[in-house]
């Protein structure tokens, strides 16, 4: 038994808000009866189920694609002040798709799109490694190397924020990985790996420390490569990444299964990925660390994610 507001965000290309507003407003049919509580429970197997007089197939077949998003736009459907978003040079077939997360006006790199709202949200809400290449003016101080290690908790991170965006406490979890790469003093370039998708993460962790982030591109995101897709152009997934995105959806859906049976411990959840495993380096001293040449491998901080975050002051 499932939701009737999940059950249509599952299997069709509602989001759970939207199916929540369907239902409310009568546009939803069950067994040919009109359903106005998006709570009431349905049978996945045997539902009939109709929106707007379309019925709902409950089937697993679902497509994700790579955008390589240019620098320029937004990622929305449409922009009160007209700015061009990601619709405007995506083809016509991907207008319903939904953007797994998002990367703001002036960044760039791997954006993932889904026809399946219940793929874009296992995706969103899920700690999977997302990669990025950033160009921050300054040097990398010892500060910054602790707060990636250890992560950060500020009372009010709204340096590096969009301008209206309100006041605030904001935690940031230690990061999966970092290397520098350059630094060069007056500009310094980083490869880092987080687990988080918060808005404008990046940009408000190292506006803390008074370095501004003048380049930032997306790389990768849970073991999905931009690699050389060209910037504007779209590729489907390959078969290899499918199979490991159905594997972690059903590990997904067998947590939450399990969680609903009131099973106190739910089995971890593990991101694969078939590109070729990269051997690690770490971080030996989190306040002497120095910064690695472009040629090693990429490193990952030794620092673990239970260890209580680095306070906020740690200022440039």
């Amino acid at each position: 038994m499932m939701r009737l507001n999940k059950y249509i965000a599952h299997y069709s290309t509602y989001s759970r808000r939207e199916a929540d507003q369907a239902i409310l407003d009568g546009y939803v049919r069950i067994d040919g009866e009109i359903e106005t509580n998006p709570a009431i429970q349905v049978d996945e197997r045997h539902a009939n189920v109709m929106i707007s007089g379309n019925k709902i197939v409950p089937n697993d077949q679902f497509t994700v694609i790579v955008y390589n998003k240019p620098r320029g736009e937004l990622v929305t459907k449409k922009d009160p002040q007209g700015r061009k978003t990601i619709y405007d040079s995506l083809a016509k077939q991907y207008r319903h798709y939904i953007p797994v997360g998002r990367l703001d006006f002036a960044s760039e790199g791997l954006l993932l799109l889904t026809d399946a709202s219940r793929v874009a949200t296992a995706l969103m809400t899920s700690k999977m490694e997302r990669v990025y290449k950033i160009k921050i003016k300054g040097p990398v101080t010892d500060a910054m190397k602790v707060a990636m290690g250890e992560g950060l908790e500020l009372e009010d991170a709204s340096a590096g924020a969009h301008e209206y965006a309100p006041e605030g406490p904001m935690s940031f979890a230690p990061f999966y990985a970092y290397q520098v790469q350059k630094d060069q003093g007056d500009y310094s370039i980083l490869k880092v790996a987080i687990g988080e998708g918060q808005n404008r993460e990046l940009r408000r962790f190292f506006a803390h420390f008074g370095a501004e982030i003048v380049d930032l591109k997306r790389l990768s995101f849970g073991g999905i490569e931009l690699n050389n897709l060209p910037t504007g152009k779209v590729r489907f997934l390959e078969r290899s990444e499918y199979s490991n995105l159905r594997e972690f959806l059903d590990a997904v859906e067998k947590a939450e299964k399990q969680k609903q049976k009131g099973e106190k411990k739910a089995p971890k959840v593990f991101e694969k990925s078939e590109s070729k495993p990269v051997k690690k380096t770490f971080v030996k001293d989190k306040a002497k660390a120095k910064s690695k040449p472009s040629n090693e491998p990429f490193g990952t901080n030794k620092y673990k994610p239970e260890k209580k975050f680095a306070k906020g002051e740690h200022k440039k």
